[in-house]
């Protein structure tokens, strides 16, 4: 059976990761989640001091991305998780700071080239799930199935909040769905590669989905696709 190219693409806390991560096991392709890796420039930045609550030095992290290198291996349970500059930084990438600056990072053209082509030499071989804010419309225009995923900004930020609070972190529900929003404003007004649904993808709202329902929907979606019944 022949492989296709699915791109994910939506707004934060919609559980793309999830999905992405979940149908790629399935159907046994490739899945690159592009989130972590703006996360993972954004750890660079804020470790190197080049953005804080007060500045963001643009210039600063441009001249300095030749030093950014990424990449994704396997753990024990064959999970990816990614490394920067040969660390793994999996768990701090997923932090609440690097929710509150990866938007700016991500509106920084000369980010965005370096990680769409690292994004779309990895999907050269098709056989790939991919999942991010502009998968479907700027990395694999052509991909054979584009998803596009929503659910209410309330309902984001209580799975969110909910992760957050799993994993020790002393945060507030209106913190976190401040940021949500945030973050939505950002990632759709952004003048380079805006977040928004491609002409040819299918949304679906999970708002009252659990994962096995998410899941089980869009597994049909791409059993159809490959099927060549869409």
């Amino acid at each position: 059976m022949s492989k296709i190219t699915i791109a994910i693409d939506g707004y934060s806390s919609t559980g793309k990761s999830t999905v992405a991560r979940q149908l790629a096991d399935w159907l046994e392709y490739v899945y690159v989640d592009s989130g972590a890796m703006y996360r993972a420039v954004t750890l660079f930045a804020l470790r190197k001091g080049f953005i804080s609550e007060t500045q963001f030095d643009k210039q600063k992290l441009i001249d300095s991305l030749p030093e950014v290198t990424l990449e994704f291996r396997k753990n024990a349970e064959g999970k990816a998780e990614i490394f920067l500059k040969g660390e793994n930084v999996e768990k701090q990438i997923r932090t609440m700071e690097v929710s509150e600056y990866v938007s700016p990072i991500a509106t920084v053209s000369e980010v965005r080239r370096k990680l769409v082509e690292q994004q779309q030499r990895m999907g050269e071989g098709k056989g790939v799930v991919m999942d991010g804010r502009d998968i479907g419309t700027v990395v694999f225009p052509n991909a054979e199935l584009k998803i596009f995923m929503n659910a209410s900004a309330e309902t984001r930020a209580s799975r969110r909040f909910k992760e957050l609070q799993d994993r020790g972190d002393k945060v507030t529900f209106n913190e976190v769905l401040e940021n949500v929003k945030e973050r939505d404003h950002i990632d759709s007004t952004r003048k380079d590669s805006p977040l928004r649904k491609a002409g040819d993808a299918i949304e679906v709202d999970n708002s009252e989905m659990n994962l096995e329902d998410q899941f089980h929907t869009i597994l049909q979606l791409a059993k159809d696709r490959i099927a060549g019944r869409i």
